[in-house]
């Protein structure tokens, strides 16, 4: 594995790759052997860009005759129910069954190895390593790093070395890259939504996929239960309107007893941000969300007056200007009392 400094996972990944760099990661695919062993990677409670980069890619390497492929995610091996849908779930291994040592590595949408979990260890045993990624705070942490802080979505990024291995977009990988594009962006409402993610999203939809289709399955359809748990959990947020140096704070919390009570898996409280993040008071909104005894997964989003990347690496994650996570320890109010000590 690439030894990275501190600096280096302080700084993160600010340049796009060059030329070079594409082709490195070209020339690891194109050299696979028919017998060599790859194993894709993607960060810990996936979201749709991670699970559908990560499957989008490995439909396209079965299109090249790629034979020995797996992917996996580190802990339970649960698809969260809106992406259950998806094309290439058969490639789908849980996380005691990855090959312990692959080949290739390709690690999607992960800004760092602790999302990467009991499979970081992979990268070690791997021939070769390629991280494809768009989080400006990667510190690029594989033999090849394809990572472009540009990009609105790690599906940018893995469309791009798809169409430089000649693997031409069909139903199944369309689908994968337009639910990871559209995830990503917000429904193509974020900042990061530019004339180019709709340029691609129309060649997506040129293959025929059913955008209507994929939104209802995606966005519009939840358990009863987890109403009842945005119920609860949206009314004990919090404003804090002096926080984040004047900008406002909005934030609120999830425990494990809540999701008990409404019978919801964790999953179901991924989108609980957006409802908290719309609170016109505040820069800088949080969603606490209890994974274990005293161990709590942070999501956390800026209207643009606060970089909440700057944070989440000082506090051990990443992320974007705009939206960024890390996995905090302690009590929950102790979480959210280091989070105020970063924002100043």
């Amino acid at each position: 594995m690439t030894d990275v400094s501190a600096t280096a996972v302080a700084a993160g990944t600010s340049a796009r790759p060059g030329e070079a760099d594409w082709g490195t990661a070209v020339a690891a695919v194109r050299g696979l052997r028919p017998t060599d062993k790859v194993l894709l990677i993607c960060h810990v409670n996936p979201d749709g860009d991670a699970l559908g980069s990560m499957l989008a890619f490995g439909l396209g390497l079965r299109r090249l005759g790629v034979a020995n492929l797996q992917a996996t995610f580190p802990g339970p091996p649960d698809v969260p129910e809106p992406f259950q849908a998806l094309p290439g779930l058969d490639l789908l291994v849980p996380e005691a069954a990855a090959e312990p040592a692959p080949d290739l590595v390709l690690c999607f949408d992960a800004a760092s190895v602790s999302r990467l979990g009991g499979l970081v260890g992979r990268l070690a045993t791997a021939g070769t390593s390629v991280v494809l990624d768009h989080h400006a705070s990667n510190p690029g942490f594989g033999s090849v790093n394809i990572v472009d802080p540009d990009a609105a979505a790690t599906a940018v990024v893995a469309e791009e070395l798809l169409r430089r291995l000649d693997v031409p977009l069909d139903v199944e990988i369309a689908e994968c890259l337009y639910v990871a594009l559209a995830t990503d962006t917000g429904s193509f409402r974020f900042a990061m939504t530019t004339p180019s993610v709709h340029e691609l999203a129309a060649r997506l939809l040129e293959t025929g996929i059913s955008p209507g289709d994929i939104s209802r399955r995606v966005f519009d359809t939840r358990p009863f239960g987890a109403v009842r748990l945005y119920g609860d959990v949206l009314c004990r947020a919090r404003l804090e309107p002096a926080a984040a140096g004047g900008r406002g704070l909005v934030w609120t919390y999830a425990t494990l007893d809540d999701l008990a009570t409404h019978r919801q898996k964790p999953y179901v409280l991924e989108p609980l941000i957006d409802s908290v993040r719309c609170a016109a008071e505040a820069d800088v909104s949080l969603v606490v969300k209890q994974v274990g005894p005293a161990e709590w997964a942070v999501s956390m989003r800026s209207k643009g007056g606060v970089d909440v990347s700057r944070v989440a690496v000082a506090l051990g994650g990443g992320g974007h200007k705009l939206a960024a996570g890390f996995t905090g320890r302690g009590t929950v109010d102790e979480v959210v009392d280091a989070i105020r000590a970063q924002l100043g």
